[in-house]
């Protein structure tokens, strides 16, 4: 990037330093321009500023070079593990969401590189496949940081390359659960709609790319549909034949019905009650889920090695089941 030098411009003044140059400099995310900041690539007025800092407007903004994101790497680290299965060939792991599936995208070392499952892995057991390279050991797929639920991992490299073209030959049977918004029409259906990049908001994936997408094929069947004072829900079972990135979250947005506290694809970041309300009710208080509503709650594969088939699965986690309880307890208008 060469270096750029701009006025902050009166209708500016109030927004965040880094909020207005995300959107001042093309194709850098936000976490980017924090990195800018962060490595002090930015000047205010001769001055390295806060990414929070308020402008006035009139400022004088010079970017002065690159972000450089700190290296990735693997380490062992103490943190706790939910087995579900293990053998000395694979382990199943119940994966928390808010946690990395290995080292990623992130403006420090800490975020970028802490708090892994491979970490916690590494710490756990003495041998992983190495066939996912130095940053991936044992990982042959990946779950979202914000979904939670099981995920296989290799622990020697004949068994990661029997699972990885099982998982190819869609011979691994992967089922999720997923609370979205609003009520779906069918009580069952299909969704065949090939993914791809976002080619606007490169973090988000896309079904409306005329070309260029992958086939992506998910299976949902509806569970429940629930009227709340918060608004109308509607609990899925999902089980995908492929594992496109984010495909769920999606597939379901591009259905109008986007998974709850998935803000990336259309979700509200806060569930308020919908208007229409007489004035004699109570307006009940809006609640935030700071997670997506989505776990790998079963997995079915025959066993690598001994061709025993492997049936697993993991209940839905305490807050996905308070938050669940909240909003059927609020009684509609």
């Amino acid at each position: 990037m060469p270096q750029t030098v701009s006025i902050v411009p009166p209708e500016a003044a109030g927004q965040r330093l880094d909020a207005w140059l995300t959107t001042q400099l093309s194709g850098i995310s936000r976490s980017r321009v924090q990195m800018l900041l962060s490595q002090n690539q930015v000047l205010l007025d001769g001055k390295t500023p806060r990414p929070s800092y308020k402008l006035r407007g009139g400022e004088r903004v010079e970017v002065l070079g690159d972000p450089v994101p700190p290296p990735l790497r693997a380490f062992a680290e103490e943190i706790p593990l939910e087995i579900v299965y293990e053998d000395a060939d694979l382990s199943v792991i119940n994966k928390p969401a808010g946690m990395m599936v290995h080292a990623g995208s992130g403006a420090t070392e800490e975020v970028r590189n802490r708090g892994t499952l491979v970490n916690a892995l590494l710490h756990h057991y003495r041998q992983l496949s190495s066939a996912g390279g130095e940053l991936r050991p044992g990982i042959v797929h990946r779950l979202d940081k914000q979904t939670s639920g099981l995920i296989v991992i290799a622990r020697n490299d004949a068994t990661h390359l029997k699972l990885a073209e099982m998982f190819s030959r869609r011979q691994v049977r992967k089922t999720y659960i997923a609370l979205v918004h609003g009520h779906l029409k069918q009580d069952t259906g299909t969704i065949h709609a090939a993914i791809s990049r976002d080619l606007v908001r490169r973090t988000r994936m896309t079904t409306r790319r005329s070309t260029g997408g992958r086939v992506a094929i998910s299976h949902y069947e509806v569970l429940r549909r629930i009227e709340s004072g918060l608004g109308k829900f509607t609990l899925v079972r999902v089980r995908i034949e492929t594992g496109r990135t984010h495909q769920i979250r999606v597939h379901l947005a591009s259905l109008g019905h986007p998974i709850v506290g998935d803000t990336l694809y259309g979700a509200p970041a806060r569930i308020a009650a919908p208007p229409g309300r007489r004035k004699e009710q109570p307006v009940p208080a809006p609640v935030v889920l700071d997670r997506n509503f989505l776990h790998a709650a079963e997995l079915s594969f025959a066993h690598p090695r001994t061709g025993k088939v492997l049936e697993l699965s993991a209940p839905l986690p305490e807050e996905l089941e308070k938050f669940l309880a909240l909003v059927e307890a609020v009684r509609p208008k």
